[in-house]
């Protein structure tokens, strides 16, 4: 006998957005306890921790009425998982930024703010995967990325995400909140969103150690 899980396509989806979710905290969980201990570089641990804050913060907004509580969603589904929600919900950064950033919190090239300039590439870009086209949910997105890059000093003021950002943001400002991007604007968006990404990793004075 098949049992169904759910009854229509938006039930379909809140479970997928579920089991992410799980998923998404599980692997953090392991990414933290081996990061602890040695098994992977700091290196590999920032980058992958940071896409998977950057997944989560996407996915808890897309779930923020029907999991008000991260905290609880852990508790009903039985998950063990104190490091992970220490660093999705109270951190919000990769422990290795923290260090960074706590042992040179002046430096204009902080940590910190490189951290949040990969979330907000990542976000605006998952974002855009998950069809969230209108105008009033792609504006604040770029116009939180294009604040970051800016905080950024080691960026040149010709950089090229600060001036597709710009572009792009004048564009919208013209259409009204609830218009939509059309699927060539929302590909052609993307692709500059992924080009400005690979553009300013290689910017970063750190960049491939």
């Amino acid at each position: 006998m098949e049992v169904k899980l759910w009854n229509d396509k938006r039930e379909r989806e809140m479970y997928e957005n579920f089991a992410d979710l799980y998923a998404i905290i599980k692997a953090t969980e392991k990414l933290e306890k081996a990061y602890v201990r040695d098994i992977i570089s700091s290196s590999e641990y920032e980058t992958e921790c940071q896409k998977l804050i950057a997944h989560f913060k996407t996915l808890a907004s897309t779930l923020k009425d029907t999991v008000p509580s991260i905290e609880r969603f852990a508790d009903t589904y039985k998950m063990d998982c104190p490091a992970a929600i220490n660093r999705l919900v109270t951190s919000g950064v990769p422990a290795t930024v923290e260090h960074r950033a706590a042992a040179a919190a002046s430096a204009t090239t902080s940590a910190a703010i490189v951290a949040e300039c990969v979330q907000n590439f990542i976000t605006a870009m998952d974002s855009l995967k998950l069809n969230m086209v209108a105008v009033d949910q792609v504006h604040p997105l770029l116009s939180d990325l294009s604040a970051s890059l800016n905080k950024l000093g080691i960026l040149p003021p010709d950089f090229e995400g600060k001036t597709k950002m710009k572009e792009w943001i004048s564009r919208l400002s013209k259409m009204g909140a609830a218009d939509e991007l059309t699927e060539q604007q929302a590909r052609q968006l993307h692709f500059d969103l992924e080009s400005s990404y690979n553009s300013f990793m290689a910017a970063l004075p750190n960049a491939g150690t």
